[in-house]
């Protein structure tokens, strides 16, 4: 860093934007410094890897779309109720969780229908408390991806629960998830 005399000596005079006739005198004085560096760390959350940190309880799966084709990472076949109507999948933690962020992914190719999913969350002791309940209009081709990234504040969470109802109008939809995340 320069000493404050060289530094006033290295300044460059911008002219002042006023027209009347000022004296240079009444210039502005500026530098230029070198940007901060923004660290190269990732701002990724450290995502749990929930096939070693929790139990999984779901209501059904088609054998080609398990629930670990949403829960674990790398794997994207993403989940698939055998079973028509509204679905749930918790996850209970093997040790009380503190939570700061949920992703949650969806994919429709085939039919339009109006989904809705109710996120939950449950301490050690007590009931479960709404974290969101949202609707989404899948309307294939055009909207087919439904994508939500939540930031919470949740500490001693011992379990999270994911109901999706397919279709609110009903029908014979089956419930599905593309992926869970939790940070």
């Amino acid at each position: 860093m320069m000493p404050w005399s060289e530094e006033r000596e290295a300044q460059t005079p911008v002219p002042s934007r006023d027209r009347r006739s000022q004296p240079e005198e009444n210039s502005l004085r500026k530098r230029l410094i070198s940007p901060i560096r923004q660290n190269a760390q990732s701002l990724e959350p450290p995502w749990l890897e929930l096939d070693r940190a929790a139990a999984v309880e779901v209501t059904s799966e088609d054998p080609q779309h398990p629930i670990e084709g949403a829960l674990v990472r790398g794997d994207k076949r993403g989940w698939r109720a055998s079973e028509a109507g509204t679905q749930t999948i918790r996850l209970i933690f093997d040790r009380p969780q503190n939570i700061e962020r949920i992703e949650l992914a969806f994919d429709e190719n085939a039919s339009a229908r109006t989904q809705e999913f109710v996120l939950r969350w449950m301490p050690k002791m007590g009931e479960a408390r709404e974290i969101v309940r949202q609707q989404w209009n899948f309307s294939p081709p055009a909207t087919v991806h439904e994508a939500e990234n939540f930031s919470v504040q949740l500490s001693g969470v011992s379990a999270l629960e994911l109901s999706i109802t397919p279709n609110i109008a009903g029908g014979q939809d089956h419930a599905s998830l593309s992926q869970l995340r939790v940070a």
